[in-house]
């Protein structure tokens, strides 16, 4: 039986066949490969229960790595909003981290500046000018108020809702689906962070043909998977140079000739995100020196 799997906790999926009932499964053997939103066959075991047989090809995946491990956060999704918010302060390399990975895989994000209550909103939304003129979408609105502004932005499609703790997804997905679903933390002033309140990861439906899928709270976003040009080939405003350095072999970090590095000297690209990518790619350097036995 074809079902869709909605909830992943670590050995255990909840899953739904195509008439909403749902089912409470384990994976056949010791693979670990299913996470939300994937479409599996499973065997019914007893009432109620099931076994995941089958994971069918993905249309895409979204997932995080470092030098130890990788983490699948959802599978055949349309885009993901990427939620920032200006307390706690949102830290812009996971912002620009999570709009790699996106752009690596596929996948379409959407940032939503959360909180426009806040006295410190206007700050924020002064310093996320450079994504907009890359042209990533950012939406400026407060789940706290009004959760309306984005919902059209969900129409239609199965939205992964990603962001740092602290940012307001737990309220986001409590209003979005109308009930409280997902547990709503506590910011700390001292630490200007935010607590993890979701530990597992959930999809909802909102409609016949609209879905959310809600995250964990992520304090890092490592993209050890990728290699130096998919890094390059994924921040947008580089594409137009990429093949036009002097050298074919150049990355972009200070080879003589380069296009990339041109343009930023140039102001045609921000010296922040050149800068972003420079870090990135020694970082992922150094990874793969100190761990040669990953293999990607």
């Amino acid at each position: 039986m074809r079902a869709t799997v909605t909830g992943d906790f670590g050995r255990d999926f909840l899953v739904e066949l195509a008439d909403n009932t749902p089912f409470t499964c384990v994976r056949k053997g010791k693979k670990q490969d299913v996470t939300c939103g994937d479409e599996v066959e499973i065997s019914i075991t007893s009432p109620g229960n099931g076994r995941i047989d089958e994971v069918h090809p993905r249309r895409n995946v979204l997932f995080r790595t470092d030098a130890f491990r990788e983490k699948t956060l959802a599978a055949n999704i349309d885009q993901a909003v990427i939620i920032v918010a200006p307390r706690p302060t949102f830290s812009e390399t996971f912002l620009s981290l999570c709009l790699v990975a996106c752009d690596a895989a596929g996948i379409a994000p959407i940032i939503m500046l959360n909180k426009k209550d806040l006295p410190e909103f206007e700050e924020a939304k002064i310093s996320l000018k450079k994504f907009e003129d890359i042209g990533y979408t950012v939406l400026p609105m407060s789940a706290k108020i009004d959760i309306e502004p984005l919902r059209p932005h969900l129409a239609g499609k199965t939205t992964l809702l990603v962001g740092q703790s602290g940012m307001g997804k737990s309220r986001t997905v409590n209003h979005l689906v109308m009930r409280d679903v997902a547990k709503e933390g506590i910011f700390s002033e001292a630490l200007d962070a935010g607590k993890h309140t979701t530990t597992y990861t959930r999809l909802y439906r909102l409609g016949a043909s609209t879905s959310i899928i809600d995250s964990p709270g992520l304090q890092s976003f490592g993209l050890f998977h990728l290699s130096d040009d998919d890094i390059a080939y994924a921040m947008p405003e580089f594409r137009p140079y990429i093949g036009t350095c002097k050298y074919s072999n150049c990355i972009h970090l200070r080879e003589p000739g380069c296009a990339v590095i041109a343009a930023a000297e140039a102001k045609k690209i921000h010296r922040s995100r050149l800068a972003f990518y420079q870090a990135l790619i020694e970082q992922q350097h150094e990874l793969r020196v100190t761990n040669p036995e990953w293999k990607r």
